[in-house]
């Protein structure tokens, strides 16, 4: 696979088409909106979804583990989806075999689980984090607020796609990275999940999210 690229106020980011990104002076990945336990969520309440949705979702992390050795992961938000299920207990293993690294959780919306729990798995929790010339958070800011923000905001929540038309009409909307003035939203790294097309400014730097590269559009 190949990533992208992007320099952002003398940062090096790698735009990663497993919709990541490798921070590459801190040695981060920095992921959005895992949403671990969703399908435990549907399970839970009747609707057959298969186990191995969550566990792709790790198998990913992993392999992006191996291939950057990042030395912490930062989650901007619903790195769980709901109440503890069954899923939970893969989320745990697979901390534990990378306790190595470390991880830091910014609480979204879908976070209830009591952070104890994190705690106990060596996840910090944060409402957000100042790092460098970024701020990160899980929810967008809006214009008002990001004018008055001395730092570039790092969040996700929306699940942001980008809509592509070709010349025969026929359209389709990408998972993407979205780099505005003063915020980026990340697109959302769990696979069992939504994308809402967003509207665009001129002088925005957007990356549309192809199975196996990050483009520019």
């Amino acid at each position: 696979m190949t990533g992208h690229n992007f320099n952002l106020l003398g940062q090096d980011l790698l735009l990663l088409p497993e919709r990541a990104i490798y921070w590459q002076q801190q040695k981060a990945l920095i992921v959005a909106d895992v949403h671990l336990g969703k399908a435990g969520h549907f399970r839970k309440a009747g609707i057959a979804v298969p186990r191995q949705v969550g566990l792709d979702d790790l198998d990913c992390l992993t392999r992006l583990i191996h291939q950057h050795k990042p030395e912490k992961i930062m989650f901007l938000g619903d790195l769980f989806h709901s109440e503890m299920n069954t899923d939970w207990h893969d989320f745990a293993r697979w901390r534990r075999e990378h306790f190595y690294i470390k991880m830091q959780l910014i609480i979204g919306n879908h976070d209830i689980i009591k952070e104890r729990h994190y705690h106990e798995l060596d996840v910090s929790t944060h409402d957000e984090i100042q790092e460098g010339p970024f701020l990160m958070q899980h929810h967008p800011q809006d214009e008002t607020c990001l004018v008055d923000n001395e730092h570039y905001v790092f969040c996700g929540h929306i699940h942001p796609g980008v809509r592509l038309s070709g010349r025969g009409g026929q359209a389709v909307t990408l998972p993407c990275f979205a780099f505005g003035d003063k915020q980026a939203i990340l697109p959302s790294f769990g696979k069992f999940t939504g994308k809402v097309a967003l509207r665009h400014r001129n002088g925005d730097h957007v990356f549309g999210v192809l199975k196996e590269k990050v483009i520019p559009v």
